[in-house]
């Protein structure tokens, strides 16, 4: 499918872009619309298109799968994500990583900062940077402000792993990729991850790899 003329009204662009239907196709890291950063939502598609828009990116996130996508990951320089995380992890991990489940959400031009000095680490992934995962440490806590898709004001604290979804789903508005926060060193493909570094935390892979933990 061609690409939606990026010199065209942003509207434009999102219905072209909607009109094959189905999931969209997710933007590799190396595409410019990934570090260029994105426009505050300010009703540019008008409330009928961002309810489809925002429907894409719900059926894109779940297809893919994943638990969170940014509108620049499909191409679309606005501020607006959406997560959602049924978290089917074993318990071990749920208390680990403070792995609960997530309703789907939609944040409009949010913006986070962190509540307290805690950093934990883990291993993460993006759906625009397939086959790879690397341990990245976050902000223990974040409050999120913003808005969600009717308008309503969001300011609300988030935690465990939530905390990191709104984390690396806003950074993706701001043109980073968690690769921009990780300990290079622990870059692994994904069968590696899941052969050698499927425990609950990333001390092992720290101490086998040579890289530190908060």
């Amino acid at each position: 499918m061609a690409s939606p003329s990026p010199r065209a009204p942003l509207a434009e662009r999102v219905e072209e872009l909607l009109a094959v239907g189905g999931p969209l196709p997710i933007v590799a890291a190396g595409d410019p619309v990934l570090r260029t950063g994105t426009e505050r939502y300010d009703g540019q598609l008008g409330p009928a298109l961002l309810a489809r828009f925002v429907e894409a990116l719900r059926l894109t996130m779940q297809a893919a799968p994943g638990v969170g996508l940014a509108a620049p990951q499909v191409g679309v320089e606005l501020r607006i994500a959406v997560i959602e995380d049924p978290a089917p992890v074993p318990q071990e991990v749920r208390l680990a990583r403070g792995r609960v489940p997530q309703p789907f959400r939609v944040l409009v031009n949010p913006a986070y900062r962190p509540v307290g000095s805690g950093r934990v680490a883990f291993f993460e992934g993006c759906l625009s940077v397939p086959g790879w995962q690397a341990v990245v440490a976050r902000p223990a806590e974040v409050r999120l402000t913003g808005e969600d898709e009717s308008g309503r004001a969001l300011d609300e604290e988030f935690g465990g792993w939530p905390a990191r979804i709104v984390q690396h789903e806003t950074d993706h508005l701001d043109g980073l990729l968690y690769l921009d926060r990780a300990e290079l060193r622990s870059l692994s493909a994904n069968e590696t991850v899941a052969r050698r570094w499927a425990q609950p935390t990333p001390e092992e892979a720290a101490r086998a790899l040579g890289f530190g933990l908060p």
